[in-house]
């Protein structure tokens, strides 16, 4: 039988279990529970806020650039490269606040100036 040889070969080695273990004894399935740890939620975007900047208050192109840097961190967001994502979008936060900030200022003078 040289084909049964060459199957033994290819089996892995088993034990033989020894002859006090009864196998009516043995448990016959066996469950295993992993616990995944909790994911921190994903990274802001800030896409609408940067989409308004962009439509209402574009000083200097600060809202285009927040809307382009808000996409890029959806993008990383949805390939799961959390900290790109965080990285663009606190770029784009940085942006918004800096172009609300410069509106704000900007209506400001123009009301002190009409008066």
């Amino acid at each position: 039988r040289p084909r049964a040889r060459e199957m033994q070969g290819l089996l892995p080695p088993y034990e033989v279990l020894p002859t006090e273990v009864n196998m009516d004894e043995l448990s016959r399935s066996t469950t295993v529970l992993v616990e995944e740890p909790p994911r921190p939620p994903p990274p802001r975007d800030h896409l609408v806020w940067s989409l308004f900047t962009t439509l209402y208050g574009n000083f200097c192109c600060l809202g285009l650039m927040a809307f382009v840097f808000s996409v890029k961190s959806r993008d990383r967001k949805v390939l799961g490269d959390y900290s790109g994502a965080l990285s663009y979008g606190s770029t784009a936060k940085c942006l918004n606040i800096t172009a609300l900030v410069i509106n704000i200022v900007i209506v400001i003078i123009v009301i002190t100036i009409v008066a």
